[in-house]
């Protein structure tokens, strides 16, 4: 239905516009006048400028509609003659601004060059988009030749306005040019200036400068009454004071020079209301910013303007501030202030920095637990970096990994539970293996404990500091003994046998003491390869105390360090029938495999050890495969 009344809406406008188009074109007396006649046809066509073909005028002729072709003809002659008149005022524009002959795929530039020649040449100035595009379409005389004539232009209309049009020349080198662009900005020109304008017989013109000069001065008078610099006795143009005026009365904020000018001067009052104006200003754009425009007191002495500029410093408010703003209601600009400081912390967190305590004692007194959660999260992922067990898969806050590594972090001792837990949690970590086609590497995986690497080190270090305190607070030689074994775990031998130096063993009463810092002292030497040294200091404990294992395994790991084998297995089985654990020997067996430099030496004790015993030994096949 909707249809249907479309059609019809369009069939009568057709039909309007058809009567239309016959009464315009004298064309009434053709009797049919429904839309789809072919004079409909073209009598639009006629209307839309478009050339009839000789069977369409033939058929008007036919129709008897001679003064409708008549009227036709003219209009095509007329629209002829237009498009050559309009081709002979393009070729003259381009001529006259010096556009180079267009061939080829240059031709369609003329489209836009006409319209912009048009346009400049009418006296209007071309936009920096058309002058662009003039450079860029090689048309770059034509862009010189118009900068010139809008100089010229400029020089002619300044001419007008400052009554200087009897001098007869209108080159921009002329100095007239140059003096009426000086009197336009309101600029002083000189005596051989004003001289050079008499000369000429431009008395008008000298005297709109007299004229100008005359108000500058009443001006400069007014500034210094207004800004308190009477004293100033200078009432000169050419004084620095008057643009320093000028500069304070536009509300532009003046310079350190400035400044350090008006105090040479003694002017002091003239500095205190211009720095107060400028406060003034600033306090009321900060007002705006945090939503206090309600607040009346707009002088710079105000308290809230205090608050606002050390909140634009420190983004946080203090509580005076906060009980000051409460009691005038101006809640927003604690929000904005809070919502600012918020954002402060997240970018700090973001940086990798730590929130202090205060922090985050405030992100708690503003319910932002997120924020502080976001933190931990961020500070637990760079805390498992640093330490390299980016393999634990939980990222929660309220993992216990995360407390140790924070104790760690701040040097803090483990409790027994939280070193218990390091021993027995494992990780998967990426390790390379090289495929069949060696230069393909397929990522694998293998478990590994908590408790190694950069955490076992970190431990142990922060135990044999521990342990060295201890010592220096009771001089209870144990805590030497312990503090010296750690280092060795932590890997810094050499701290070990600092600590044992100058030790007088005939002094210390224990032999099981003595015996401890000899075997640690000896698997010191042992870690920097003193074996000789090492092997004097093992035996020297076993003197000490028989009974312990400690001393027994150490002298195994020696001979096997010395590729002596069957001497190490009677030492580890000495250690074992004294209480060391089977497993502890073969960690110092697996040691010496994997610290062996030598190949041919490395598959020499692999060699042996699977010889011994493959099931055992079995692990010594990968660093076979390595080697």
């Amino acid at each position: 239905m909707i249809a249907a009344i479309n059609t019809d809406k369009e069939y009568q406008n057709r039909l309007k516009h058809f009567t239309s188009l016959k009464s315009k074109y004298q064309a009434t007396k053709y009797n049919d006048s429904s839309p789809s006649s072919l004079l409909y046809l073209i009598l639009r066509k006629v209307d839309l400028g478009i050339e009839l073909t000789e069977l369409e005028f033939s058929w008007l002729r036919e129709q008897k509609l001679f003064k409708t072709v008549e009227i036709v003809c003219l209009q095509q002659q007329y629209k002829l003659e237009e498009l050559r008149n309009l081709e002979n005022e393009f070729s003259l524009l381009k001529s006259q601004y010096q556009v180079p002959k267009l061939s080829g795929a240059f031709k369609n530039v003329s489209i836009i060059l006409y319209p912009i020649l048009w346009k400049f040449h009418s006296g209007n100035p071309l936009t920096d988009s058309e002058i662009e595009w003039l450079k860029n379409n090689g048309l770059g005389a034509t862009v010189a030749l118009v900068h010139k004539m809008e100089l010229e232009r400029h020089f002619f209309a300044l001419k007008a306005k400052y009554r200087a049009t009897k001098y007869q020349g209108s080159s921009i080198n002329s100095p007239l040019y140059k003096i009426l662009n000086k009197l336009e900005s309101k600029q002083r020109i000189s005596t051989l200036e004003l001289e050079w304008l008499i000369k000429q017989e431009l008395f008008e013109t000298a005297e709109i400068f007299r004229q100008q000069e005359s108000e500058k001065e009443a001006q400069f008078a007014e500034l210094k009454n207004k800004y308190q610099a009477i004293k100033h006795s200078d009432s000169l143009l050419s004084s620095p004071l008057y643009p320093i005026l000028q500069n304070i009365d536009a509300k532009n904020n003046f310079s350190e020079s400035e400044i350090n000018w008006l105090e040479q001067q003694g002017l002091s009052d003239t500095i205190a209301i211009a720095q107060e104006l400028e406060q003034t200003r600033e306090f009321a754009v900060l007002k705006a910013k945090y939503k206090a425009t309600k607040y009346q007191d707009s002088t710079p002495k105000s308290h809230l303007y205090k608050i606002l500029k050390r909140l634009e410093l420190s983004n946080q408010l203090g509580e005076q501030d906060i009980n000051f703003l409460k009691k005038r209601k101006l809640s927003e600009i604690i929000e904005i202030a809070n919502e600012k400081y918020t954002s402060t912390l997240k970018s700090k967190i973001d940086s990798g920095e730590l929130l202090d305590e205060s922090q985050i004692e405030w992100l708690k007194n503003n319910r932002r637990e997120d924020i502080i959660i976001l933190a931990q999260q961020k500070h637990f992922a760079a805390l498992k970096l640093k330490y390299d067990v980016l393999g634990y898969q939980d990222k929660s806050h309220t993992s216990l990994l995360y407390t140790i590594l924070q104790k760690i972090e701040y040097k803090e001792r483990l409790e027994a539970t939280e070193f218990a837990w390091l021993q027995e949690t494992k990780i998967k970590v990426p390790q390379s293996t090289y495929s069949y086609s060696r230069w393909q590497k397929e990522p694998q995986y293998q478990e590994t404990k908590l408790f190694s690497g950069k955490i076992l080190i970190a431990y142990h270090t922060i135990e044999a500091n521990f342990y060295e305190q201890e010592f220096q607070r009771t001089e209870n030689k144990w805590n030497l003994a312990n503090a010296s074994s750690h280092w060795r775990k932590a890997d810094e031998p050499e701290q070990t046998l600092q600590l044992t130096n100058n030790l007088e063993f005939d002094k210390i009463k224990e032999n099981k003491l003595k015996s401890a810092l000899l075997t640690s002292r000896g698997g010191a030497f042992r870690d920097i390869e003193k074996l000789d040294i090492s092997e004097n200091c093992a035996r020297q404990a076993i003197e000490y105390q028989p009974e312990s294992h400690h001393p027994y395994t150490l002298m195994g790991a020696i001979c096997f360090e010395r590729h002596q084998y069957s001497d190490g297995e009677y030492w580890f089985q000495e250690a074992i029938k004294r209480g060391a654990n089977p497993r502890d020997m073969d960690s110092e067996i697996k040691r010496v495999v994997k610290n062996t430099k030598d190949e041919n030496k490395r598959r020499e004790v692999i060699e042996y050890l699977l010889k011994k015993d493959s099931q055992r030994y079995s692990w010594a096949k990968s660093y076979l495969k390595k080697s």
